[in-house]
């Protein structure tokens, strides 16, 4: 009688033991999120960073908005956090130090491919969630410096945007298809608000700005001042075009800081990129939350911003989990 209570006594605590090793596993199984983009199995983070840009670009704005919805859709909480923008955000999503970042396409490639400021400084840990909106290049200047065209630029004060920086990438790019080098001008290396301020109070003539517009830091020089951005003309942009096949041809349109007359330029697009290691489905949620709320963000750019263009000019491999999503919509490039 005693064996056969002994006997009944272990095969309850086994069964026990066994039940409790089955809730641990569910639990743990929990708090993954199924695979990463690499395949591996992966925890979804407790917090995220999305690295945008400065405070008087475009990038700054749309990102404290993208915060709040993942937030709210995902239940993790996501800030954005001010940045160099898209060369250093490249660097930080590498270093581990942020999850989502903004970042032009070109700039990306070059990441990707190790190429120009990522020489020697490869970034393989990170893909795309999708395209945004154009990156307008905007050469800003005021009527009252005289300066009319980019010709005019040798020998002047032009801010072109932190070294490294993909406005500076663009700056050197469009100088070079008009004959001129950095050697050629007394170059600058300003955030958007410094260059806009540095236009107001003439220590500096000219300003590159490549972001959405209307760009905040462009805005506030036009509330003060009569704002003339310069031309790229329609052959210079097809040579632009034909040896860095990333740009496209743009406007910034009229009535945008007071500007009478549209006027032609260029363009890169801004994307959003995930490190890879985080979950396809946690980069499917964070890809659906930003496409299907695009009416909470506050800013002119949200209705350019939408998923049947999302994979149109990437560059890069887009995060499984964000093409899970296209997928699903039967959304491809064009």
């Amino acid at each position: 009688m005693r064996k056969k209570k002994f006997l009944w006594m272990t095969i309850m605590v086994l069964m026990i033991s066994m039940f409790l090793a089955a809730c641990g596993d569910k639990k743990e199984d929990e708090d993954k999120d199924s695979v990463d983009g690499t395949g591996e199995e992966t925890e979804n983070p407790e917090f995220m960073s999305i690295v945008t840009g400065g405070t008087g670009g475009t990038y700054y704005p749309l990102g404290g908005s993208m915060a709040n919805i993942i937030s709210d859709e995902t239940g993790i909480e996501t800030n954005s956090e001010v940045s160099g923008a898209s060369a250093e955000n490249m660097t930080t999503l590498k270093d581990g130090n942020a999850e989502i970042a903004f970042t032009q396409t070109d700039i990306a490639s070059y990441a990707k491919e190790g190429k120009l400021m990522f020489e020697g400084n490869v970034v393989d840990n990170v893909k795309a969630i999708g395209t945004l909106y154009p990156e307008t290049v905007q050469i800003v200047t005021t009527a009252k410096s005289g300066i009319k065209t980019i010709a005019d630029l040798k020998g002047k004060k032009v801010s072109v945007g932190a070294p490294g920086s993909g406005t500076f990438a663009n700056a050197e790019q469009i100088l070079e298809i008009h004959g001129i080098t950095m050697e050629d001008i007394d170059a600058k290396h300003l955030s958007f608000d410094e260059s806009t301020a540095g236009i107001q109070d003439g220590s500096i003539d000219v300003a590159f700005v490549t972001a959405g517009t209307p760009t905040g830091a462009v805005e506030g020089l036009g509330a003060t001042e009569d704002v003339v951005i310069l031309a790229i003309e329609a052959d210079k942009a097809e040579e632009l075009i034909a040896k860095y096949p990333y740009y496209a041809k743009d406007e910034v349109p009229s009535g945008v800081y007071g500007l009478t007359n549209s006027v032609p330029t260029v363009a890169v697009l801004a994307m959003l990129v995930v490190r890879e290691d985080l979950s396809e489905q946690l980069v499917y949620d964070i890809t659906k939350a930003i496409f299907e709320n695009t009416d909470e963000i506050g800013h002119a750019k949200a209705k350019l911003i939408k998923a049947e263009n999302a994979l149109n000019g990437v560059g890069i491999e887009v995060h499984p989990g964000a093409q899970k999503y296209y997928d699903e919509k039967g959304i491809s490039a064009d």
